[in-house]
């Protein structure tokens, strides 16, 4: 038996390490030395009209969102608030155990403004590895294609559901727009001491096939080794 494997390697390698080119354009997880960038809308509560109030950049780090390198995940949370006055929390009373009193809507997003992708089909790849999140509090994954002027847009968004995900987009094939991948998440405001009250998702990668085919070449060259 093992002879016949040992003789089966040489195409078992050329069959795994040939992999088929990905259709269009494919996207996964990704690490904090990608340019992530962070974005909040902010509308007030649904007992409040649920009206919009501003949107603008917000840091990665402010929404807050924090990789682990070498595991290959980031911890998205809830976003937090470290003023007491009565914009932000309810009858002015900011503080642990704060109600937060407007709605945040927090992105953690890639932006790609490269026209090669004009009508192209986007693929955005990886693994919910848990979500925590408290009822009332929502988590999505998506891929946004923006007009030149941001005015409209184009998407694909799914609940943030442990287990792995493949969304895809077909993109506009109109030049100079924005497109844009990765998470958000939707819930109140909450003090910062509270975050860990919030929950969280954790997003990780999933392995490229081809990682796939080499550590299964890796485990027929182990086989080959042991004596007969």
């Amino acid at each position: 038996m093992l002879r016949k494997l040992c003789a089966l390697m040489p195409v078992l390698m050329v069959g795994l390490l040939v992999c088929p080119a990905a259709a269009d354009f494919t996207v996964n997880v990704g690490q904090s030395t990608e340019p992530w960038l962070g974005y909040v809308n902010v509308f007030e509560l649904p007992e409040n009209g649920g009206g919009f109030v501003f949107g603008q950049p917000w840091g990665v780090p402010d929404l807050v969102a924090n990789f682990d390198d070498p595991n290959n995940k980031v911890t998205f949370r809830a976003t937090p608030i470290d003023t007491t006055d009565d914009f932000w929390y309810k009858n002015g009373t900011g503080g642990p155990g704060a109600e937060g009193n407007k709605l945040v809507e927090a992105d953690l997003y890639i932006e790609m403004t490269d026209n090669a992708l004009a009508g192209q089909t986007m693929t955005f790849e990886g693994e919910v590895l848990s979500n925590t999140f408290v009822a009332g509090r929502d988590a999505y994954i998506f891929i946004k294609d923006f007009a030149s002027d941001y005015s409209s847009f184009n998407q694909t968004i799914i609940p943030a559901v442990p287990g792995p995900f493949s969304i895809n987009l077909a993109l506009d094939p109109g030049l100079g727009r924005h497109v844009q991948y990765g998470f958000q998440n939707i819930g109140a405001n909450v003090w910062p001491s509270d975050i860990a009250l919030a929950g969280n998702v954790v997003y990780g990668t999933v392995p490229e096939p081809c990682a796939l085919a080499m550590l299964a070449i890796g485990g027929l060259a182990l086989l080959r080794r042991r004596p007969a």
